[in-house]
């Protein structure tokens, strides 16, 4: 059975008569992953080696090596880096920081929407550390 998209699942559960029915029938589609566990899933995806999106990331080797182990919470700023490391789109980046317990982007701040754009654009961290300069925004990566 294919996955159902998250929509999809919104609206099951909006339309069922119980929760534990929902539950039932999609036990399937539900995850219980950690931060650990995405960024594993999104290394593999993407055919990427761990070593090269922590180089990529600008964030400190050991660090960032605790970070993929589960051993530290990362801070908002430092989780999107590793999401411009690993390329992802603005939508995976959400969920990479709902795993990470960080809040998501949103468009209408100015700061998380030169984010957005350097996601969609697959900037990396220096060029998007430059871009936000330029625009007078806090470089999330000093």
């Amino acid at each position: 059975m294919p996955a159902k998209d998250t929509e999809k699942l919104e609206h099951e559960l909006s339309n069922a008569k119980t929760v534990d029915d929902y539950l039932d029938l999609n036990q399937d589609n539900l995850q219980n992953f950690t931060l650990k566990d995405y960024l594993t899933y999104l290394l593999q995806k993407k055919s990427l080696l761990k070593a090269d999106v922590i180089k990529a990331s600008g964030l400190e080797q050991h660090y960032a090596y605790h970070i993929f182990s589960g051993k530290k919470h990362p801070s908002r700023p430092k989780v999107l880096a590793l999401a411009l490391a690993l390329r992802l789109t603005p939508k995976e980046t959400q969920y990479l920081l709902y795993y990470a317990g960080a809040e998501k982007l949103y468009v209408r701040n100015p700061w998380d929407s030169v984010l957005w754009h350097a996601l969609e654009h697959h900037l990396s961290v220096v060029d998007t550390n430059l871009l936000l300069e330029s625009l007078a925004q806090k470089p999330f990566l000093c």
